[in-house]
């Protein structure tokens, strides 16, 4: 239930009572793995300022622990966009896109626009 691998780290809404990993988030349900990720990435393009594939992934996925430039590629490609391009965390439709690239790159399963979108508007 942790579709973005979510390290451990702060107090989520839907965390299980009593996690078994000691390296990741665990949640409830789906929906609240997908929330507390756009919660991060709500954090990511308003406070810090990445607010592109590019900057998101860099941070998210950092070249020491994978390959940041394949994730950053294969990204921008499900979305259909530049990986440079700004995003607006206000467009539910790209921060959908968005999600589901990442939940794909992630964890290899697909997971349904209509979840997604429910988690973006529980964030």
């Amino acid at each position: 239930n942790n579709p973005l691998n979510i390290r451990i780290g702060n107090t989520w809404l839907g965390e299980v009572p009593n996690p078994t990993d000691s390296e990741f988030e665990q949640f409830v349900s789906l929906l609240y793995g997908l929330r507390a990720a756009f919660v991060i990435l709500r954090r990511y393009i308003r406070r810090y300022g990445r607010d592109t594939v590019r900057k998101i992934i860099s941070a998210w996925a950092p070249s020491n622990e994978n390959n940041t430039l394949a994730y950053i590629s294969n990204v921008s490609r499900a979305m259909a966009i530049d990986p440079d391009a700004v995003i607006d965390y206000a467009d539910e439709s790209t921060m959908v896109s968005l999600v589901a690239a990442m939940a794909l790159q992630e964890c290899g399963q697909p997971i349904k626009a209509d979840l997604i979108r429910e988690a973006y508007h529980h964030a």
